[in-house]
């Protein structure tokens, strides 16, 4: 059995799973949870080990013990009779069930935890229940945090690192994941609240102009007409025009720029268009720039005519 304590105050919370090897499940069930935890300012303890009487003694219980009962705190997944999963059909793990339970508490948004959850956690659940996400084209395969906390676990000749050490390292750095990803879904629901009202009052809605770059990719259902963004550049003072794609999980555009502009740049891109601030245009058709926002309009605009 091995402690790992998180805190130096008495009377801790303890946070209790499986000792030995780890997976990318328990590693973000415990981020969770000390998350949440230090929130609230509480004092906390993770516990690894496989002793029935240091399980039962657990405060909050994951991926180890056999039970899950949200009510008891309880999260294992391992047993026979669990069968619990999404509407998607894949299938909780620890992580999974811990951010069920306490990711609206630690989120403050139901949104922001089904944004986590369909992010994080569901693929890392999909990985540790032996689901497939994606399909093998080649003699290699994508690159998943999974892969990286794998990395973690101390190699045969590493034997001056346990595998709880590098637990905890997991831990902090798992905490610092969700931190991000919590942070990016906030500001990613207010973008589509600004986006979602730019484009409702826009004029044609074929063409809209954000005030910041925000990022709408994943709203782009819910904005059918939509054929160009144009939005400030803010690391180079210019306005990029983006041409909308057709959802989210292709690269192919709903309409691109004129063939005739790919890969053009300044004067070039200037004589074809006929737009005296135009700057560059990708060869692959899917972003223009200009110096202006006016310049960035006029673009949008010719593209729609072609």
């Amino acid at each position: 059995m091995a402690l790992m304590e998180m805190d130096t105050k008495n009377n801790k919370i303890k946070l209790v799973t499986h000792n030995g090897s780890f997976h990318a499940d328990d590693i973000f069930a415990a981020a969770t949870l000390s998350l949440l935890l230090e929130k609230k300012g509480k004092a906390f303890e993770i516990i690894r080990t496989r002793d029935i009487e240091t399980i039962k003694a657990g405060d909050y219980v994951f991926d180890v013990g056999g039970i899950y009962d949200e009510s008891i705190n309880s999260f294992d997944h391992h047993q026979k009779e669990f069968n619990k999963k999404r509407e998607n059909g894949i299938m909780y793990s620890s992580f999974g069930l811990v951010w069920k339970k306490f990711g609206k508490e630690l989120t403050e948004s139901d949104k922001i935890v089904e944004l986590i959850d369909k992010h994080l956690a569901a693929p890392v659940d999909a990985s540790d229940n032996g689901f497939d996400l994606v399909e093998a084209k080649y003699d290699i395969l994508p690159y998943f945090i999974q892969h990286f906390f794998s990395s973690m676990r101390p190699t045969w000749r590493e034997t001056n690192v346990t595998n709880d050490e590098r637990f905890l390292e997991c831990v902090k750095i798992a905490k610092v994941v969700l931190s991000r990803e919590i942070i990016q879904a906030k500001d990613s629901v207010l973008a589509e609240e600004k986006v979602i009202s730019i484009y409702q009052n826009a004029k044609d809605k074929r063409i809209i102009v954000l005030d910041e770059d925000y990022p709408y990719q994943d709203i782009l259902d819910n904005l059918p007409e939509l054929l160009f963004i144009i939005y400030p550049r803010n690391n180079d003072d210019l306005w990029g025009v983006r041409a909308a794609r057709k959802d989210k999980t292709t690269f192919k555009n709903r309409k691109d720029f004129p063939e005739g502009w790919a890969g053009l740049r300044d004067q070039e891109l200037q004589k074809v268009t006929g737009i005296s601030d135009a700057v560059f245009c990708h060869k692959a058709l899917f972003l223009a720039v200009a110096k202006s926002k006016e310049g960035a309009f006029k673009l949008a605009e010719l593209a729609l005519l072609v």
